[in-house]
């Protein structure tokens, strides 16, 4: 799997998944160099972890999931219009956005587009900063990456991706198939670098 990704990447093929073959996969996938060398700072420390890196289908899964989440990695804050469905997470109890001003203040934010206080709260103690009282720094690309891993391992996702189950993980990632197409798109791309 690592030798046909670095050689679909142009990098030293050497087996080895480390921080310039993560880096070389994050421009590949459309995050600048700047934000591509932070995510993989963060993706060689924490990937191994998380066991996204036990399978081709678990790596080609998470990135294609994050791809659509943020823009292919341009976004780390939603952008905000306010859109009718933005609107929306305000006064959100299933997001845990209870007080005036929570649904813009807990936007999603990081690769995953971590969104509502609830999610901040949980996730932030499960990864040791306090999300919810500095929702901001979920936006920092190295952190948000973690925030990202931490919730796909909450949500047992490392199963439906070894059984290869976009449907499920979508769901479980945005609540619904909402952007499903552009997501088996970078699927395909993905898993063609590594299978």
């Amino acid at each position: 799997m690592i030798k046909e990704m670095q050689r679909a990447l142009n990098v030293s093929v050497d087996g080895i998944a480390g921080r310039g073959t993560f880096t070389a996969l994050f421009r590949k996938l459309g995050a600048s160099q700047e934000r591509a060398e932070e995510l993989a700072l963060s993706a060689n420390v924490h990937f191994p972890a998380y066991g996204i890196m036990d399978s081709p289908l678990r790596l080609a899964h998470f990135m294609a999931q994050l791809c659509h989440e943020s823009g292919s990695f341009r976004y780390m804050e939603e952008i905000w219009g306010p859109t009718k469905a933005q609107l929306g997470y305000e006064g959100r109890k299933d997001l845990g956005n209870v007080f005036p001003g929570d649904g813009k203040r807990y936007q999603g934010r990081g690769p995953i587009q971590l969104t509502g206080r609830s999610n901040y709260r949980s996730f932030g103690r499960k990864i040791g900063i306090d999300l919810e009282r500095h929702p901001e720094i979920a936006a920092v690309p190295s952190i948000g990456l973690i925030t990202a891993l931490e919730y796909w391992a909450d949500r047992g996702l490392n199963a439906y991706a070894d059984a290869d189950d976009i449907h499920a993980i979508t769901r479980r990632v945005n609540g619904g198939l909402n952007g499903l197409a552009d997501r088996e798109a970078h699927l395909r791309k993905i898993k063609g670098w590594m299978l």
